[in-house]
């Protein structure tokens, strides 16, 4: 079983758009991941069905019992993260800035203070358009612990395919080099960075592939929007000639790619061109490299 994860150093690069055509392409002989938890859209182009939903529980919050509480005022005292105001006359925890140290609950003199497992998201199992299944979760709001959520579906991902006899996994992964990055890139075989010929574009695949290095993962590298900027495009192929990146495509700037997302499409779907014949060669490529 070979794993795919799909990365990029910043968003708006097209990775997501990307990631879906490679699950429309693959079909029924891959598992698909959705591991952008923050900001889960993968299920806007691949029609899930959200079968099997379950909570996701991760750290714990201070509650704090009224009825037991002498307002002592030690918790909002000693709270580093000033997470007790006082509300009403009564000392209340704000969920968003408490970090679930139990400091509080350790140090108040009544034991009106517990520590309570906090549900920070959802993960779900679902069919999706192309027959086979994908793994997906959303994060609450302001929720942290997204690096063990990627882990959650992750690891669930492996399950199914082990069951079913897939030999791919398509993880679409966070922009940035964060903890859910982090989590993605564990175990994964090959990493296909996309990138955009800007300024900010460069910056950041750098900065990503700085990160690919040190879990020592074979990399490749899709320049989308190639031809906004030459200059730029020309300086990404020789960062990656210099540091071993197969350098997979160069899509040029197309505006279908946004119509057919409006449409819930992936653009392999929506436009028979040659920004499709890139993908498809693309995926291709990603296969047999995996192989080798």
């Amino acid at each position: 079983m070979k794993e795919i994860v799909i990365i990029s150093g910043k968003g708006g690069t097209g990775k997501t758009s990307i990631t879906a055509s490679f699950s429309v392409l693959g079909e029924k002989e891959l598992i698909v991941v959705d591991c952008d938890v923050d900001a889960a859209d993968m299920h806007l182009l691949l029609q899930p069905d959200f079968e099997i939903s379950e909570d996701f529980y991760s750290g714990q919050l201070a509650v704090i019992n009224q009825l037991k509480c002498t307002k002592c005022g030690i918790c909002q005292q000693i709270c580093r993260f000033d997470a007790i105001p006082i509300i009403e006359s009564n000392y209340i925890v704000t969920d968003l800035d408490c970090e679930g140290c139990g400091y509080c609950a350790l140090k108040c003199p009544v034991e009106a203070i517990s520590m309570v497992d906090q549900n920070v998201g959802k993960w779900f199992i679902s069919k999706i358009k192309t027959g086979t299944r994908m793994v997906h979760a959303r994060l609450g709001i302001g929720a942290e612990n997204s690096g063990k959520l990627v882990a959650k579906v992750k690891n669930e991902a492996r399950r199914i395919a082990i069951e079913e006899g897939k030999e791919l996994i398509i993880i679409d992964g966070s922009p940035g080099i964060g903890c859910p990055v982090v989590s993605s890139l564990s175990g994964a075989n090959y990493v296909v960075l996309v990138t955009e010929p800007s300024v900010s574009g460069i910056h950041d695949l750098k900065r990503v592939f700085e990160l690919v290095k040190k879990f020592g993962i074979k990399a490749g590298c899709i320049i989308n929007k190639a031809d906004i900027n030459t200059h730029k495009a020309d300086e990404i192929k020789q960062f990656l000639e210099v540091e071993g990146v197969d350098l997979l495509a160069q899509i040029p700037f197309n505006d279908n790619f946004t119509k057919a997302m409006t449409q819930g499409q992936t653009i392999v779907e929506f436009d028979n061109s040659s920004i499709s014949s890139a993908l498809e060669e693309s995926w291709e490529k990603i296969k047999t490299i995996i192989t080798r």
